[in-house]
């Protein structure tokens, strides 16, 4: 494969995989972690996230009043916990009926 076919593919899965980063975050956040606990949570589930991609997209769901968050020490270092909010709760639910439809659908066109 040519490395422009590469790229463009690269550039593609990273399209794909943005929404469903948000949902995979939401969904392990129903218990609540801390920020590097998420991120092994999710690698053990299969699904990695860089740190740069992951902080930011915490700061931004909390900020659109779908996480929770506060500070705490442990080991004595503090660490930011998360959550999901009530109104986290309800979209988290929203945002699985519209995967699981989508991903039937695209299942059944593959």
């Amino acid at each position: 494969m040519s490395q422009d076919e590469e790229l463009l593919f690269e550039s593609l899965r990273l399209e794909l995989r943005r929404g469903s980063l948000i949902l995979a975050v939401l969904a392990s956040l129903r218990r609540e972690q801390y920020g590097y606990s998420l991120r092994v949570a999710l690698g053990e589930a299969g699904i990695e996230m860089e740190e740069s991609t992951l902080y930011p997209l915490l700061r931004r769901l909390e900020s659109q009043g779908l996480l929770d968050s506060e500070w705490r020490e442990e080991d004595r270092r503090k660490k930011r916990f998360y959550r999901l909010s009530g109104r986290g709760e309800a979209m988290l639910a929203r945002l699985a009926t519209e995967w699981r439809g989508l991903s039937a659908s695209l299942e059944k066109m593959l």
